[in-house]
Order: C-alpha cells, then structure tokens, then sequence
C-alpha cells in the first residue's frame, strides 16, 4: 500500500471500530472488548508504519475535492510531516494503552461498552485533526472532540460533580469555538483556500489582510480546547470523569489539538508581534498560575489536571517564541508520562479508595500494596519535575532555550519581550512543578497511620501498561540524537546555561517541599489525623470504584478553599495565606459565575418575567374576551321561537330607523 492510503486507515480503523461496539454492544457483549482493543492497536501499528516511511522528510501531501462550494473549495486533504506523523504515532499507542488499561478497570462497568466506543471515536476524531491538510475537515475532528468529550467526562452521570463536570467542559471550550470558527472563515477569505499548504502559502506572501484579528480569534478556540488561561477552568472539575479518560484527554487528544493546531499553522500567529506577545502572556498566566494552584489541591487528579494546564503552558510558551520543535518534543514528551501518571493514579484510587491527598497521607505501606504503581509514578514525576534523564527534562530544556534565543535577539521570529516572559516564568514553574511534584509523591507513598487496606492485584493488563508507558517517560529525551530531522531540522538539545539553571530550580524546589514536610511530620510527632480528610467509603470493600471514590470525596469537587486545614500538607505551609485562594483556583469560577453566569440566570428570568406577565396576560385576554362574547351568544339561545321572533323584529326595526335617520341627514347635507 501507498504511505497515504495506509494513512487514511489510521484514523478510519478506530472509527469503524466504534460504530461496530455500538453496534454490538448489546447482542454481542463478548466482541466488545477485541473491537475496542484491536483496532486502535492496529492504527498505532500503521502510524508508526507511516511515520517510518515519512522518515521526517519532505511533506506528503493527498487530496480529493468533497464537493463543489461555488466559493472557498473543501478537500479531503493529508499532509503528512515530521510533527504530523509523530503525533499521530502518540495518539495511537496513548489510546491503545488507555484502551487496553480500560478492559481491566471498567471491567464491571455496565456501560463499558458505549465507554469504549466513544473512546475509539475520540481516538479517530483526533488522528483526523492531525492528519488533516484542509481547516474544515480538521474542524470536523475538533468538534467531534468536543461531543465525546462530552459524554465521557460524564460517564458516572449518577454523581452531580460528574454531570456538571461534562456540562462546564462542552460550554467552556464552545465558548472557545465561537471564535474560532470566525477566524477560520476570515483565514480562508484572506487566502482564498482551507487547505494548510495554501495558506501558508499566502502568508509567506502577504495575502492575509488582517493577521492580528485572525491570530486572536483562533487562539480563543485554541485557549479553549487546550485549557489556557482563561479558559482553563473546565479542565479541573473533568476529573470527575473515569481515570483512564482523563489520561486520554490529557496526554494524547483534547487538549492537545489546540497546541497542534497553532504549531501547524504557526507562520499565521508569527505575521502578528502582538498576537504572540499576548499568547506569550497567556502561556505566562497559564503556566504560574496552575502550579501554584496544584500545589494546593487535595485531590491526586486534580493536582495531575492542573499539572497538565502548567505544561500545555509551556507549549504555548515555545509557541510564543517561534519555536514549534520545542512545543511538540514536549507534547509528546509530555503525553507519555502524564498519561502513566494518570493512569497509575487510578490504580492507587482503587488501592487505597479514595482520592484524597489527606486520607492517603494517613496511610502506611501503600507504596507496598501497589510496587507497579509506585515506581512507575515515581519515574513519570521525575520526568514531570525535568530531572535528567528523564524525558521531561531534554523537552522543557528545549522550551527554556527557545525562550533564551528570543530573550536575546538571536531569533527574529519573536519579539524580546515574548522571550523574556516565557523564560522567566518557565524558570519558576520549574521550581513549582518540582514542588508539587514531590508534594504529591510524598502525601501518597509516605503516608503515616493505619496500614493501607489490603485489595486483590490489579489485572495484568493495567499493570503492564504502566511499564509500558514508562519506558518513553524514561528515555524518549535520549533520542534525540535520531528524532531532529523530524522537527524542522532544529537542534533540541539543552544549553548548559539553562539545563544547569533549570535543573538547579527543580532540585531546590523538591528540597524545599521535602523539607518543609519533613518538619511538619516532626511536629506532628505520632500519626496525625488530618482535619477534613474524608475517606471514601470506610466501611466498604477494600478495592472500590472510581465513581464510588468520587461520590464520597466530596471535597475534592466542592468547595476546597472551605475545607478545615490539614496541618501534615507541606502545601499549605509553603504558600501561605495564598493556599486557600490557590485551593479554589483562584476563584475564577466565582468571577465567571458572576461576570457571566448570574446576568444570563437573571435575564433568563426576566425573560420568563416578560413571558409570563405581558405576553401571557395579551394571550389570556384574547382568551377570555372570547369566552365572554360566547357567554353572551349563549345567553341569548333560549330556545324559544317567539323569542327569536321578537329579536328579529326589533332587530329589523332598528335598521329601518338607523336607515331613515342616515337618510335625513344626507339629504340636510
């Protein structure tokens, strides 16, 4: 086969894949779990086929006319380039881990079988984004994203938190998408095309007229689906979706595209110093704002999510700063060992039965009851915190030295001051990742008090994959002696400057946190009980659901700010009188709440107000007059024929005055 028709099965194979689990969900259960499993295996297969023929050269492009549009042409189009084949190849092995992971977590799930297909379907819809050379197809899989995203962060619909979590993350990135799909439109005007090539094309020629407006209506889309500041906030509360969701959402689709996007279209966002300095600041914001706040949550998931909010910021840093190679070495540096992160977090979720830092800090041995998950975790928040050699230390690496060239003028892709932004404040989530990151290691696995309870081994499946996963986390960042070619011929490798500078932050701000715990649990003396750590289900068996984990730790989707102080969190003592702020995100749901949310509530009801008081009151009226004229009519059917008579005389009578009258005075006229 051609490499372009091996490329149309990779994201074709996991969509058939879906519709037959729909299909079959019910009269065939046991098919179920091959159809789920087997094609999205096969795509990751193909993916990795393509990337080796692509081999990071010169871009393959295909193409077909869908249909005639009498203006601006749609084509089902593939361009195939070193970022395009390499993402898609993270796609698919994240999704057929995820997959695979899933047929031992949710294996008692009732509702598995929808679960998986829309999985599969999340899966195709994003290898159709990155495989996509036409705007309106890849549009196609970016809405799709959206509805699937949909359902499956609401997968336990009996909890509220889930319900309300899939509810806030379709209307948050919709709000994104607004705009977004005006500056497509405006993009195409402007280039007369959808198609990537062409438009990039007439960018390098001048063609798009209004380059600032067009770069800021398509980063609220991107701020949107890749959870930037401001429009982050959905990307917390969508851990109430099960676990292995969260580690496809987080490392591999979703939020991912949005990075992607703005990489493939990068020359678009570059034609406008404005529009980088304000995605520069964006990526600023974004990137302190989520370490500060995962320093000063309480559940393991939402730490993880606002972990992933700081690194999707470190993206669109090298974004900002004109470096796309740096922002996809970190996607997919990122995406291995977030999703091993979330994915041994739902292992520990069932281990211990709760997602709560505070239960768990109360617990001993844990770190026994589940050696896979520990070291696995272990190794992916070395990774997360950019400790050499671990991967996520040569990827942020490469960030901060693209950073560094557009701080000094060595670049005249990006102006100075979206330099000096993006190194400064990637310089201090380092030191906050490094704290978080060790914060949580410490709270799960170091745990004192009652011995963690026992609970039969998680499936092989789950297990292995973690391994798996652990593997990239490991020593992705090793190959990059091998992998240049594939991002636009740039070197990666960090400069002795900021890896020494980088590392340096990383290590101090785990020393800190390491400290200040070490401190608190000396104070502390014997094993303290915590204030406000709620246990899930103490009484019940010792592996439980997530849903049943997420229904009792209420806290960790309620108000965190108001719960009672953990006085064993290092978190707290660290930040501060800003922890109960830092807790509650900042409270930006409040200010949403009332920037928007109230005034929509409040003139929905007056609305009803109006509705009900005025036009209501106009169609009553209507109604009643009738009723009152047909009384009357009524009234006056006796029965009676002499009755009739009489009103038909009089009735008569009164005509032939009214006629003699009107008579008189025309004449008198």
């Amino acid at each position: 086969m051609t490499t372009t028709t091996l490329a149309v099965l990779v994201p074709l194979l996991p969509f058939l894949g879906a519709a037959a689990g729909l299909l079959l969900g019910r009269t065939a259960p046991g098919f179920v779990r091959p159809l789920a499993v087997l094609p999205t295996l096969a795509a990751a297969a193909i993916a990795v086929v393509v990337a080796i023929r692509q081999g990071g050269g010169k871009a393959i492009e295909s193409s077909t006319q869908l249909t005639p549009t009498g203006s601006v042409p749609i084509d089902l189009a593939l361009y195939l380039d070193g970022f395009a084949v390499l993402v898609a190849v993270l796609v698919g092995v994240v999704a057929s881990c995820v997959q695979i992971y899933s047929t031992g977590y949710l294996r008692d799930d009732p509702r598995y079988p929808s679960y998986a297909a829309l999985v599969s379907l999340f899966t195709s819809a994003m290898l159709l984004v990155v495989y996509s050379g036409d705007l309106m197809v890849l549009l196609v899989g970016w809405e799709i994203m959206g509805i699937c995203s949909y359902f499956l962060v609401g997968h336990y619909w009996e909890t509220a938190e889930a319900r309300a979590a899939s509810l806030k993350a379709f209307l948050v990135t919709k709000l994104g998408d607004v705009p977004f799909l005006i500056g497509l439109f405006a993009l195409a005007a402007d280039a007369g095309t959808f198609r990537i090539t062409g438009i990039l094309g007439s960018v390098a020629a001048g063609g798009i007229q209004h380059p600032t407006l067009v770069a800021l209506l398509l980063l609220a889309g991107v701020a949107g689906k890749s959870a930037q500041f401001p429009l982050h906030t959905w990307l917390p509360d969508a851990m109430a979706g099960p676990t292995p969701v969260s580690a496809l959402i987080h490392a591999a689709t979703m939020v991912a595209a949005g990075i992607y996007f703005v990489a493939r279209l990068l020359p678009v966002f570059a034609a406008s110093a404005a529009a980088l300095i304000v995605l520069a600041v964006m990526a600023a914001v974004t990137m302190v704002g989520s370490g500060l706040a995962a320093l000063a949550q309480d559940d393991i998931k939402r730490v993880l999510a606002y972990s992933t909010i700081g690194q999707l910021g470190y993206m669109s840093g090298a974004l900002a700063v004109g470096d796309r190679g740096a922002a996809v070495f970190h996607l997919m540096s990122h995406g291995a060992f977030k999703a091993l992160l979330f994915l041994a977090a739902g292992v520990i979720i069932h281990a211990s039965g709760t997602n709560s830092l505070a239960t768990m800090s109360r617990m001993s041995g844990l770190a026994k009851r589940v050696p896979d998950a520990y070291w696995t975790m272990t190794i992916a928040l070395f990774a997360l915190a950019a400790i050499p050699p671990f991967a996520g230390f040569f990827s942020k690496e490469a960030v901060l030295v693209a950073a560094e060239h557009a701080a000094l003028g060595e670049t005249d892709v990006a102006p100075g001051a979206a330099g000096w932004t993006v190194l400064v404040a990637g310089l201090l989530t380092a030191l906050l990742t490094a704290a978080y990151a060790t914060r949580l290691w410490l709270l799960t696995f170091r745990g004192r008090g009652a011995e963690a309870p026992e609970h039969r081994r998680e499936p092989i499946a789950m297990n292995a994959v973690l391994w798996v996963l652990a593997i990239p986390s490991l020593g992705f960042g090793l190959t990059l002696a091998y992998i240049d070619d594939w991002f636009d011929g740039r070197g990666l490798t960090p400069t002795v400057t900021t890896a020494v500078l980088g590392t340096g932050i990383a290590l101090v701000g785990g020393l800190i946190t390491y400290g200040t715990w070490r401190a608190l649990q000396f104070r502390q003396g014997p094993a303290p009980t915590p204030l406000g750590a709620v246990a899930a289900h103490p009484d019940a068996a010792p592996s439980v659901s997530e849903a049943e984990a997420i229904a009792a730790h209420t806290a960790a989707f309620g108000d965190a700010a108001a719960a009672p102080a953990d006085p064993s969190d290092p978190g707290r003592l660290l930040l501060g009188p800003l922890h109960r702020h830092a807790a509650a995100g900042f409270h930006l749901d409040a200010v949403y709440s009332a920037l928007f949310v109230r005034p929509v509530l409040a003139a929905a009801q007056l609305v009803r107000f109006l509705d009900r008081e005025v036009v209501e009151t106009y169609v009553r009226g209507s109604g009643t007059g009738a009723g009152w004229l047909g009384a009357a009519v009524r009234r006056a059917q006796t029965g009676n024929v002499q009755t009739y008579l009489g009103a038909l005389l009089a009735g008569s009578i009164a005509l032939a005055i009214a006629a003699v009258v009107l008579a008189n005075v025309n004449a008198g006229s």
